[in-house]
């Protein structure tokens, strides 16, 4: 048992580092950009097209990774979509054109949805029951650990750093852990079964699972619509309210950290309570806190704030991950998994667009913060749903 324990725990963690590095690249892209636009000659629209391809390559990435590795098993994928981001984030480096960025980055999305589903999958089929959930958020909180990394080489390298070299590093580890990926994790996918159904439309929408698909699609693509407008803006909003350019840094990175013990702890909650509860008021809480942001002026409240919004909003989410391979059969796990994170990536595009089309159209920093308060709601009222919708499948 103790050897097993061990085994599984060497598992998380490299599915740690490995969610690590897309955290990492998701920020590292933000904290490239002001040196990346004018030495390419992009004008803002370019830039914003370059960081919006590599959410669309991973919607593509998530489908085809989780329905392919329902068929060939998780750790040849997994490896195929780490070497991948690992790879084109090397060829962002070297890029010189608007166009090469563009295909380098979609790319690199390509191989992050490529592996999101496997990590959940591999998750859950590793895990003890009573333990799903915390497992999945200790590998997922590799996230924000990668996004607190790269915020903080920015923040210490300054005016010096050069950009190509934040995209050789997110490149380089990758292609690292490929190798240990092949020696060290095991083949998690159930063994085949010839007269299994494997038509994903079917998995997906028959024998009642038509309801808890759309609802936990619609939870995703919520929380990930908060996440991803203060992942992108959160910053810059604290810097428009009048805070110094250094508040608006470590307003992020106590947006970060918070995440990971966040997800942790409701991770814990959900195991031992159950998972209704602990999402649905992790969502209520989340709608309170910004509100809170958005009529705070002082940076005391703004960093606890920011904090608990962190806290929270990934909390949520690493522990809905959980929830969603179990809604399908086992031989479409991965298939399952990959439809839950493509469809809701779509808020992680659609929430950075929302808060620019609303600071263009007028809004302050706080109107913008108010307006995530009833997307946090809507998610509390869909959870809830889920709960008295879902039925396992295992």
């Amino acid at each position: 048992m103790q050897q097993k324990s061990v085994a599984s725990g060497l598992v998380v963690f490299i599915c740690f580092l490995i969610a690590a590095v897309e955290g990492y690249d998701i920020q590292a892209f933000g904290v490239a950009a002001p040196k990346l636009a004018p030495e390419l000659g992009l004008n803002p629209s370019q830039v914003g097209w370059a960081a919006s391809v590599a959410m669309i390559g991973l919607v593509i990435g998530a489908f085809a990774g989780g329905w392919l590795a329902d068929r060939t098993g998780r750790r040849p994928v997994l490896i195929g979509s780490v070497v991948l981001f690992g790879g084109f984030s090397l060829v962002t480096a070297a890029t010189h054109s608007f166009d090469a960025l563009l295909w380098a980055r979609f790319a690199t999305g390509l191989g992050f949805g490529g592996a999101m589903p496997n990590l959940i999958a591999v998750a859950v089929e590793i895990a003890k029951p009573e333990r799903r959930a915390a497992t999945v958020a200790a590998m997922f909180c590799g996230m924000p650990v990668g996004g607190a990394t790269a915020a903080l080489i920015a923040r210490l390298a300054g005016e010096g750093l050069d950009w190509r070299a934040i995209f050789i590093a997110g490149g380089v580890v990758p292609l690292v852990l490929a190798p240990m990926i092949y020696l060290l994790l095991p083949e998690t996918r159930p063994a085949a079964d010839p007269n299994a159904d494997r038509n994903l439309m079917r998995a997906l929408f028959a024998q009642g699972r038509a309801a808890p698909t759309l609802l936990i699609w619609a939870a995703f693509m919520l929380t990930l619509v908060v996440l991803y407008l203060a992942l992108n803006w959160l910053p810059t909003l604290v810097i428009d309210k009048g805070l110094p350019k250094s508040e608006g840094f470590a307003a992020s990175m106590a947006f970060n950290v918070a995440g990971v013990v966040g997800s942790l702890l409701v991770g814990a909650l959900t195991d031992r309570l159950g998972w209704r509860w602990p999402l649905v008021l992790a969502y209520l809480a989340l709608g309170a806190a910004m509100a809170g942001l958005a009529a705070a002026g002082a940076s005391l409240p703004i960093m606890a704030l920011s904090a608990a919004a962190g806290f929270l909003v990934m909390g949520a989410q690493f522990s809905l991950y959980a929830v969603a391979p179990m809604l399908y059969p086992a031989q479409l796990r991965g298939a399952g998994a990959g439809a839950a994170v493509a469809v809701g990536r779509l808020g992680s595009i659609v929430g950075p667009l929302i808060a620019g089309e609303l600071r263009n159209g007028g809004f302050s920093p706080g109107q913008v913060f108010l307006t995530m308060t009833p997307v946090a709601l809507a998610a509390a009222a869909i959870v809830f749903a889920l709960a008295r919708t879902a039925r396992p499948a295992e």
